[in-house]
């Protein structure tokens, strides 16, 4: 099983990203992705979610408004579109893939700085 992200990197303050999870090695579209993110000294915490289907879609309320969450079942890939960044979103962003206790499956993280 591999989760790689992709697309961080520094961005001012007001700017967009778009970040991407390609998987790989389990049935990608039966699971629910979740993208996570921790900041230095903080705890994880759930950005958004989107279930296999795509059809139920769940966004954290600090970064509701400013995310978009999709998945392309075809790709395997599960995207996050971050706007109107703020110094504050600055983290480490997690992939997560989850079918149940035992088939849940993480990235290695991509670092989003947001700073001027």
């Amino acid at each position: 099983v591999q989760l790689v992200e992709s697309g961080g990197g520094l961005v001012q303050p007001g700017g967009s990203l778009r970040l991407s999870c390609a998987t790989s090695g389990f049935t990608f579209s039966t699971y629910m992705m979740t993208w996570y993110r921790q900041a230095p000294g903080k705890e994880r915490e759930l950005v958004a979610a989107i279930t296999g289907p795509g059809v139920s879609i769940y966004y954290a309320g600090s970064m509701k408004g400013r995310l978009a969450i999709s998945r392309d079942n075809a790709k395997n890939t599960v995207y996050l579109q971050m706007n109107n960044l703020r110094p504050e979103d600055t983290a480490v962003y997690y992939c997560n893939a989850r079918y149940s206790n035992t088939d849940d499956y993480w990235g290695q993280g991509t670092q989003v700085t947001v700073s001027s």
